[in-house]
């Protein structure tokens, strides 16, 4: 007993060790990126065009501005060469660093054994920084999530560790690189092991190695670049239940925006995946058509964090607001669905902040009373239109509470959240998701024992079939006569009392079947075998399919519980198979 925890207490501090070097790589890789981009926009989007949109107030720029004049034209040109050089990068080197990262940490996790080839978070951060900071619309948790997923299969595979590790450490590494670069620990751990499926559900081996990561990266990012929460908002409370009414309205109208979201980006998506084009010419043109939209509202462009801080400080007017949440939705399908690089997540919840504090300044307007701080809605708005778009309410919750410090809006958050979710389970931006579980490649062959020993022979009664016995002294001859009209492959044999004492199947006879000279001589107890493997209204159903592999039979006697000579009847392979399908089925397919 001591070895076995001596062992495993080895393996813990091992894997503990793993986590927080995925955390420390993680962390300095939100660091580098954070820099990038940084990088980028101070020297593409000012230095070029002079534009200088504004951040968060938590984020402080490296770089002072220039006194360039801000030059519209530029925003044109800009997103095409950035999207140009995105895509030459990316189809080149690493072509599964296209669009948002976060997709395809969450293909690898469910279909490739947590497989990520090393070059591909390398190119995807350049891409997407370069995606990013030329005016392209997109967010930072796709090549952060990608960075850090990455890096734990790279650790993983150079361990020899097993596949089943390996994905838990590339989800470490998603919760580590998101939950850093957003400033959100808690909810980096969380969404880590939620955005992996449609369902509200968790990866519970997940949790734990990816909320050690995170902590560990967001402590080293805020090292470099400060403590507390990504945006600065007022102070809200909730205190009167009526605002529930209008906040429903707006769970309404975040999942259908939700809905267009989602429809254009794949739209596009899959128009530019069906072009007859050279693909690093795609995110080019993907990128004239984000700077058209931005020549006439720059405000869609890039990460549009400053938008968002306006927003919750009722800078904004309610014709902007509605403008940037359409806008902000076509040049985010255009800059990453034709090819480009970058995350989603930043994006929806610039759509989801707009279309809340417009909705907000709507109520505000004709409930001056009951909506006394439209701003609050902007915060629910994020949540929710995330929630909506991503099937990930809960990680969502806490995301937003902890990128705006606003915990005391959590209750309306929380209703906002889980209607979002509950009027879009139809649609995901995450089209890797798997529904749950037992729908995932990674969990293949887990539910198999758990379903089989949760059911037992009673549960099939109505598959148990009456069968024809044979008395034990019949002779062949009579045998052939009875077998020549009957379908039966397997046949019970019985003393004359009817108890059973032997069986035998249609392939054991076949030695005398054609001699008619010992026919009259041999009786069907010389043919059958005493040594019968038998179940009964107790056995569960893995106990059941034992015994069918035992001597690959296709059907086994089911005898009485009290008095195994006592035969019901035959419980056939195919049917004990045929039942754990139609579990699955129901699990998988569960509303």
């Amino acid at each position: 007993m001591r070895k076995i925890l001596s062992i495993d207490f080895k393996r813990s501090s091992r894997l503990l060790m793993y986590f927080i070097l995925i955390g420390i790589i993680a962390g300095l890789g939100s660091v580098l990126f954070q820099f990038l981009c940084d990088l980028g926009m101070h020297y593409i989007l000012d230095v070029l065009a002079g534009y200088r949109p504004g951040g968060p107030k938590g984020e402080i720029s490296l770089f002072h501005h220039t006194t360039v004049s801000f030059n519209r034209w530029m925003l044109l040109i800009l997103p095409t060469i950035g999207g140009f050089l995105s895509g030459l990068l990316v189809y080149t080197f690493a072509p599964e660093a296209e669009g948002h990262g976060t997709d395809a940490a969450i293909e690898a996790y469910h279909k490739k054994e947590g497989l990520i080839r090393p070059q591909v978070p390398i190119i995807k951060t350049l891409a997407s920084a370069i995606t990013l900071t030329s005016g392209g619309s997109g967010g930072r948790e796709g090549p952060i999530a990608q960075i850090g997923a990455g890096f734990g299969s790279f650790l993983a595979t150079k361990l020899r560790l097993s596949p089943s590790d390996r994905r838990i450490m590339i989800a470490a590494g998603i919760g580590a690189g998101v939950g850093s670069i957003f400033r959100a620990p808690f909810a980096g751990a969380l969404f880590a092991s939620e955005v992996l499926y449609k369902d509200p559900e968790f990866e519970p081996e997940v949790l734990i190695p990816a909320g050690i990561a995170s902590v560990v990266a967001y402590c080293i990012f805020c090292l470099f670049f400060g403590f507390g929460s990504l945006f600065d908002s007022p102070e809200y409370f909730f205190k009167n239940p009526i605002e529930l009414g209008p906040y429903t309205v707006l769970a309404l109208i975040l999942s259908a925006g939700s809905f267009l979201y989602v429809k254009s980006f794949y739209f596009v998506h899959d128009f530019f995946k069906e072009l007859k084009l050279p693909p690093s010419l795609k995110p080019a043109i993907g990128g004239l058509l984000t700077g058209i939209i931005g020549f006439f509202i720059p405000e869609t462009l890039s990460f549009g964090y400053g938008v968002l801080q306006d927003a919750l400080f009722n800078k904004l007017s309610l014709g902007l607001l509605l403008v940037i949440a359409l806008g902000k939705i076509l040049t985010t399908s255009f800059s990453i669905g034709s090819g480009g690089s970058g995350g989603v997540f930043g994006p929806s919840i610039v759509v989801g902040g707009c279309l809340g504090g417009a909705v907000g300044l709507i109520f505000h307007q004709f409930m001056p009373s009951v909506i006394t701080s439209p701003q609050a809605m902007v915060i629910l708005g994020m949540a929710g239109f995330f929630s909506a778009a991503s099937n990930a309410p809960i990680s969502t919750i806490i995301f937003v509470s902890e990128m705006t410090n606003s915990y005391e809006l959590l209750l309306p958050s929380f209703l906002v959240c889980l209607l979002c979710y509950n009027f879009s389970k139809p649609w995901t931006i995450y089209r890797e998701q798997v529904k749950n579980r037992p729908a995932s490649p990674a969990h293949a062959g887990e539910f198999f024992f758990d379903i089989l020993r949760s059911y037992y022979v009673r549960d099939l009664k109505q598959f148990i079939k009456r069968v024809e016995t044979i008395p034990q002294h019949m002779s062949f001859a009579d045998f052939k006569r009875f077998f020549s009209n009957t379908n039966q492959h397997y046949f019970p044999v019985v003393d004359s009392n009817g108890k059973l004492v032997g069986i035998f199947s249609n392939t054991d006879f076949r030695s005398v079947l054609f001699d008619t000279s010992i026919e009259h001589l041999v009786i069907v107890k010389d043919i059958a075998t005493t040594d019968i493997i038998t179940t009964n209204f107790k056995d569960d159903l893995h106990t059941v399919m034992k015994k069918f592999t035992q001597k690959n039979l296709d059907s086994i006697p089911v005898v009485d519980v009290k008095d195994p000579k006592e035969l019901l009847g035959m419980l056939r392979r195919r049917e004990v198979i045929a039942f754990y399908n139609q579990k699955i089925d129901e699990i998988t397919n569960k509303k």
